[in-house]
């Protein structure tokens, strides 16, 4: 059972790379019964969870609010990305969170990465500009101070290279920026490069040719991660379609690439030998594997399935899955040997490596006639089982 730890926004925090401090007064505060509410709803949805902590601040200026919720610290300090968007309820920015911290445990212990998995979530109202989305990182930023390193961040959707140097003005904790020259390290780049890896080592399993040439993949979403890998595939010479909800997005690319334009539904519904999910979570349901006509599903985002006997569900149908949190893990590896003073060569190789990775996963999956979700899960948990067991030893000697 996790538990929430309330935070109080502070006034007089000072930013932690000489920032003019601005100071900000709240506008709009919910009603003292409205908190009280939504706290009660927060703690009825935590003390269900397998997690640790979930960390709640309340952000009054732009009635907003901030999740970071710590899964497991087993193999190390808590790492997980920044996410920020519009929520219809604070409660589902708590889910996400914690959906998504749960997400990078497993995804830290099948790297053996020596980290722990955490996410942080900023759940707004609304879009936020100007002088209210400063006000509201300073918030997040003194939040990620106070916890003094045992939580670290970077980019995730919804932040810009914009949002994460004014992040930075307030904590230290952040794996985005190279720590000699400070330059921006974009983790999509790398992301989309293990996306492509992960995609040839399906292609691989499925008609015993890795070649993307020729291939017919639709992309779900073409942000940071998917617009990148339309980018990568074309140049290979496979025919791309895309869909996404942002047209500005969609006619970026469809300038720098040709491909194919296709409407949310038929996304999920056209033809093709790969499905790469590069958008929102959650979209493979039930109702949309029903509908599929593809021969993989393989793509960048986090927690694409509803729930796990969705998996089961796809194997049925006879369709190949690259579990979510080890094709998108590019980013994740890249991140922290930039960090740690990689070279560029070093690092691509260390994320092309995630297709095989796969390959094994497919193998172990076959011989037990399971999905790979399952194989995934499996490596996952015995690598923190591991672990834990030789933490219980040092203790006890």
């Amino acid at each position: 059972m996790a538990t929430i730890v309330l935070k109080s926004e502070k006034r007089n925090a000072s930013p932690t790379n000489g920032l003019a401090h601005q100071e900000f007064h709240p506008v709009a505060p919910n009603s003292l019964s409205t908190m009280e509410s939504q706290l009660s709803d927060f703690n009825s949805i935590v003390n269900d969870w397998p997690g640790r902590s979930v960390i709640v601040k309340y952000h009054l200026l732009t009635d907003s609010w901030i999740f970071i919720a710590v899964h497991d610290t087993t193999l190390g300090p808590a790492v997980g990305g920044c996410r920020m968007r519009t929520y219809k309820t604070p409660v589902d920015g708590l889910r996400d969170a914690m959906r998504l911290a749960e997400g990078m445990t497993n995804k830290w212990a099948l790297l053996n990465a020596g980290r722990g998995g955490a996410k942080a979530v900023v759940a707004m109202p609304t879009e936020m500009t100007g002088s209210n989305r400063i006000s509201l990182l300073h918030c997040l930023g003194e939040t990620i101070e106070d916890l003094r390193g045992t939580f670290q961040t970077a980019g995730d959707l919804g932040t810009t290279v914009s949002d994460l140097r004014t992040l930075g003005g307030f904590t230290r904790y952040l794996q985005c920026f190279d720590r000699v020259t400070g330059r921006y390290i974009d983790s999509g780049i790398y992301t989309a490069l293990g996306v492509d890896a992960g995609i040839r080592s399906s292609l691989k399993r499925v008609f015993g040719d890795e070649t993307v040439s020729g291939r017919r993949i639709v992309i779900q979403g073409v942000g940071q991660v998917g617009g990148r890998l339309a980018r990568i595939l074309t140049d290979g010479g496979a025919t791309v379609l895309v869909s996404d909800t942002n047209r500005e997005s969609l006619e970026r690319l469809q300038d720098e690439i040709a491909c194919g334009v296709l409407s949310e539904n038929m996304a999920r519904e056209t033809p093709c030998d790969v499905f790469s999910p590069c958008a929102i979570g959650g979209t493979i349901n039930a109702e949309s594997v029903a509908k599929l006509h593809c021969r993989i599903i393989a793509g960048g985002a986090n927690n694409q399935l509803q729930n796990p006997g969705v998996a089961d569900q796809i194997h049925r149908r006879g369709i190949l899955y690259a579990p979510d949190y080890v094709i998108n893990a590019g980013g994740a590896i890249a991140l922290p040997m930039f960090y740690e003073g990689a070279e560029e060569a070093e690092v691509r190789a260390e994320v092309c490596a995630i297709g095989n990775t796969l390959t094994r996963l497919f193998d172990e999956a076959a011989a037990l006639g399971e999905s790979p979700y399952h194989a995934a899960c499996r490596r996952s948990e015995l690598a923190l089982k591991d672990a834990r067991l030789a933490l219980a030893s040092i203790q006890i000697t």
